[in-house]
């Protein structure tokens, strides 16, 4: 009878790469568990419990509280790819992806949930608008899923998907319903033109005054959550303006694809 060889128990060649297995393998011969990038990634899954509390919200109609839990995911959203990659977390904890986990969680707090809102306070009502808030998560998923949404510059390629920022002017500025619906079917039409769309952060052209003009946008948010909704006159005003501005810099852009290399 032929014996089999006794296996090391400090050998993970068997145990495939990125799994707990290895990991287990790894501590057991004296290697160290990766404790930064785990907590980043729990700092990142936080979000969705954030999106749980909008939701609460949202079903009681405090669509205050609701957009205070997005603002909340917001801020998660933005700072824990700075986190990752301090951390090192694609090659310390490759088994679970980061990228993957943010989006699941920004397509909930980003577009299901304001969609939804939009729904529920009768922004968009009637069949039609249960077609029009369909019409808003399928365009999203098709942009989450598009792996040209990015230009090497930074700038997103078709509207955004950020339903959370439009669902806000919606509620701040209160309009009719005909004229939220109107404003939804043509942002859910931009999905798919190729134009450019700023990020105030990491967009180099005229970066100074972007990053001016959003903390601007946060703090005339943050005065309008603590006022409630409709906003005043004054605080629609900035809002007006300042999306007047994004808008302007969207259509002063070249088009993906069409911009002419400078020789």
């Amino acid at each position: 009878m032929t014996e089999i060889p006794a296996r090391n128990p400090d050998d993970s060649s068997h145990v495939p790469d990125g799994s707990i297995g290895r990991w287990w393998a790894r501590r057991s011969a004296g290697g160290r568990f990766p404790v930064g990038p785990a907590l980043v990634h729990v700092f990142t899954a936080s979000g969705i419990v954030c999106a749980l509390a909008a939701t609460l919200a949202l079903y009681r109609g405090a669509y205050v509280t609701m957009f205070v839990w997005l603002a909340v995911a917001f801020v998660i959203d933005g700072v824990d790819g700075a986190l990752a990659r301090a951390v090192d977390v694609k090659g310390r904890l490759p088994r679970f992806s980061g990228e993957q986990l943010d989006l699941v969680i920004d397509y909930i707090t980003y577009v299901f949930i304001p969609a939804l809102a939009l729904l529920h306070a009768g922004y968009l009502s009637g069949w039609h608008g249960t077609v029009i808030a369909g019409l808003i998560l399928m365009s999203s998923l098709f942009h989450f899923s598009d792996t040209a949404s990015k230009t090497e510059d930074h700038c997103f390629v078709g509207f955004p998907a950020i339903w959370n920022i439009v669902a806000f002017y919606i509620f701040a500025f209160a309009p009719p319903a005909w004229l939220a619906s109107l404003v939804a079917v043509v942002l859910c039409g931009l999905t798919f033109v190729p134009m450019r769309w700023l990020h105030p952060l990491r967009v180099r052209r005229m970066r100074t005054l972007n990053i001016a003009l959003l903390a601007a946008w946060m703090l005339t948010a943050t005065w309008v959550l603590w006022r409630g909704f409709p906003a005043g006159v004054w605080a629609c005003l900035i809002l007006a303006s300042i999306a007047v501005y994004g808008i302007g810099q969207t259509l002063a852009m070249p088009w993906q694809g069409a911009a002419k290399v400078k020789s």
